[in-house]
């Protein structure tokens, strides 16, 4: 039996907890809220309120899971009251820092009533909320499996110091990844040296393990793509494009761990009037920066789900020239909605790319390279609408039953005792 733990949830985070039930090896979910959809009072929640609170909602029946919820509420409560200061990065009360590490330390608490009471032999935590868990874990002689979303610290952290470094300008939107203080990147040190078994969403993250871990026992398991709706009163899925410009659609933080000045420049370097780049996240920058890098582009902000898919159905092509991820869910959602991409490598979806037909695969920090594959789709216009289809089938075959299968079937069989 195993226990499961994630502070706050995700698609992945459910698909593994379903494959869990399913093979009946599930003992509890630990995470820090969870909402129940059935509860009367749900219903009399303003529209957006209830939305956002039915996001922590779970597969698993309310017996087995855990909620360790007071430190999560203050952390989404204390930006809203003004209290900026009690969130700050590592160091704020209510930071997310802080209640990943809270939440580790009372799950690893729990551990001691469970491994008896369900005859648990298996923890399964994630990067950042795994090391008190796994420490516990080993003390009362479980496996530790450990899931790491993103490419280990020291690769990531290298990638980020040298853009800086290459890019000065863009230095403030790398994020927190490179202020990372030393104690919390021991912790992540501490808690890949305790796993039995590292978990990944592709190479990348795979191929970022030190050398000192690669004897572990590895699962990679690549994300699932949403399913794709109908289209709505028998409408083509797609609206013909014809006659207006190129329509290139980036979606994530506006910050340069995703690529964002890479294609900023090639999109100058292009200089075309026939190509429109549409920007959509979260500015980690003054707006003005932005518009002093690239005048001219289109910035779109973040919206509901259905809306983004919405918004990928009014563009051509999708690109993402990440130099840091883990794998990038945006990338499967817009070819589910009939968008060829551009991404690198180092977006943990090399194997979305069937070159010349579901899109293109370019290296990372190279303008050049974007820009000449975006030249060919202006110069192609009229393949886009069937490599769009190649790419909605490929994303297609990528299932969040199959990721979620593909880790339960891999524990079992490497543990049967799980």
């Amino acid at each position: 039996m195993i226990v499961l733990s994630h502070p706050t949830g995700n698609a992945n985070v459910r698909a593994v907890i379903t494959a869990l039930l399913r093979a009946g090896v599930l003992a509890e979910f630990n995470t820090t809220l969870a909402a129940n959809p059935d509860a009367r009072w749900v219903k009399l929640l303003p529209g957006s309120v209830r939305s956002e609170w039915l996001r922590r909602t779970f597969p698993v029946p309310l017996t087995q899971i855990r909620t360790h919820p007071y430190r999560e509420v203050a952390r989404i409560a204390f930006p809203k009251l003004g209290f900026n200061q009690l969130v700050r990065h590592e160091s704020g009360w209510a930071s997310i820092d802080a209640v990943y590490q809270n939440f580790d330390r009372i799950t690893a608490q729990r551990l001691l009533k469970l491994s008896d009471k369900h005859n648990v032999n298996a923890v399964y935590a994630y990067e950042d909320g795994a090391l008190a868990t796994f420490r516990q874990a080993k003390k009362l002689g479980l496996t530790c499996i450990y899931d790491l979303p993103i490419a280990y610290w020291e690769t990531g952290r290298k990638l980020m110091l040298e853009e800086a470094e290459r890019l000065p300008a863009w230095a403030t939107t790398l994020g927190g990844g490179i202020q990372d203080s030393q104690a919390k990147l021991e912790r992540k040190t501490e808690e890949l040296e305790l796993a039995d078994v590292v978990v990944g969403p592709g190479k990348f993250v795979m191929d970022s393990i030190p050398a000192w871990a690669v004897n572990k026992r590895a699962i990679m398991a690549p994300f699932g793509s949403p399913a794709l709706a109908a289209p709505a009163n028998g409408q083509d899925h797609k609206p013909n494009s014809a006659g207006r410009p190129l329509r290139v659609l980036f979606a994530g933080s506006m910050g340069q761990r995703k690529g964002l000045g890479d294609l900023f420049a090639a999109v100058k370097m292009l200089n075309r009037p026939d190509l429109e780049l549409v920007v959509m996240g979260s500015p980690l920058a003054p707006m003005e920066f932005y518009e002093s890098e690239l005048p001219g582009f289109v910035y779109e902000p973040g919206r509901p789900h259905d809306q983004v898919l919405a918004l990928m159905r009014s563009c051509d092509v999708f690109c993402l020239p990440s130099i840091v991820e883990g794998r990038a869910l945006v990338m499967q959602e817009a070819m589910s909605q009939g968008l060829p991409l551009i991404i690198t490598p180092n977006t943990g979806g090399a194997d979305l790319i069937q070159e010349g037909r579901t899109g293109f695969l370019v290296p990372i920090r190279s303008p050049q390279a974007i820009a000449e594959k975006l030249a060919w789709f202006l110069d192609n216009r009229s393949a886009i609408p069937e490599m769009g289809k190649l790419a909605q089938d490929h994303a297609a075959t990528y299932t969040w039953e199959r990721y979620g299968g593909t880790i339960v079937d891999s524990i079992q069989k490497l543990f049967p005792q799980s």
